[in-house]
């Protein structure tokens, strides 16, 4: 939950940067914001879920 929650307000906080820095545009942002609200409802979830869990994980293994 809290690597989840984590990756939301990164993902939130670039977004918001995008947007002021003009780079993206107010009506591309929402679609994107719908597209992952809604591909988080499809068969895909846990797919992409175990994806972003085995990342965090070699992330968090790499040793510096």
């Amino acid at each position: 939950m809290a690597i989840s929650l984590s990756v939301v307000l990164l993902l939130a906080i670039v977004l918001v940067v995008l947007i002021r820095g003009g780079s993206l545009k107010g009506g591309p942002a929402a679609v994107a914001i719908l597209f992952g609200f809604f591909l988080a409802s499809t068969g895909m979830a846990d797919d992409i879920q175990r994806f972003l869990d085995s990342i965090t994980q070699t992330i968090g293994a790499i040793k510096f």
